[in-house]
């Protein structure tokens, strides 16, 4: 259940705030919403925000079967998929050790473009149900031509890397005992507001459960 220790997914600085154990990847890929895929598109760089879901050791990416990056990252082209959750803001005495504090996920690998049509539905599955609990046996399944305009990726875990800060600001000592800005932590929280009805719904049609319940955000 540990971490890959290979070359590229080996934190190089600040290596004290590196996690080891596996589960720590898993709950944070399970507590967010949005990752970020890098590749390299038509020899630039490109980073891309989206939604994800996890399937044990599989991360399943999707977009429209006609965007670019999906098919680039499906052509056997390494890319990089990051999460990050955003904890808080840490004030230090000194310009210098202002930080953050936060989790965040690097994983590295080639991506598989998902073509058998029963894999395609259940990576879909597990993106919906990622983003929006309960809401794949609520709607209507999709179509087969839906299916066909959808490109679904399976990136592999094996290769990933966590880094974790937290805690207060790491002055020097001096600053310590001679400076006098205030000093501490601003944390960051989240949650989820209101429901807000689409206007074409029957008036006070109720909100379903598995919408009203949702987890906070992080957990």
């Amino acid at each position: 259940m540990t971490l890959s220790p290979t070359a590229r997914s080996t934190p190089r600085r600040l290596r004290e705030r590196a996690r080891r154990d596996r589960a720590e990847l898993y709950a944070l890929l399970d507590s967010a919403l949005v990752c970020h895929l890098g590749l390299i598109l038509d020899d630039a760089p490109v980073v891309l925000p989206t939604g994800y879901g996890r399937d044990g050791d599989t991360l399943y990416l999707h977009g429209s079967s006609g965007a670019a990056s999906l098919l680039a990252a499906s052509r056997a082209t390494p890319i990089c998929v990051t999460v990050t959750r955003l904890d808080g803001v840490v004030y230090a005495r000194s310009a210098f050790h202002h930080s953050l504090n936060y989790a965040s996920a690097v994983i590295h690998g080639t991506a598989r473009a998902v073509t058998d049509y029963e894999e395609v539905r259940h990576g879909l599955r597990v993106l919906v149900e990622h983003l929006a609990p309960g809401s794949w046996e609520h709607s209507r399944q999709p179509t087969h031509k839906e299916l066909a305009a959808t490109a679904v990726l399976a990136l592999s875990l094996v290769e990933a890397s966590v880094k974790v800060r937290t805690g207060p600001p790491a002055d020097d000592a001096a600053d310590v005992a001679a400076v006098r800005a205030w000093a501490g932590v601003l944390p960051v929280t989240a949650h989820w507001g209101t429901p807000q009805p689409c206007p074409h719904l029957p008036t006070n049609a109720p909100v379903p459960p598995h919408i009203g319940r949702r987890s906070p955000l992080g957990a």
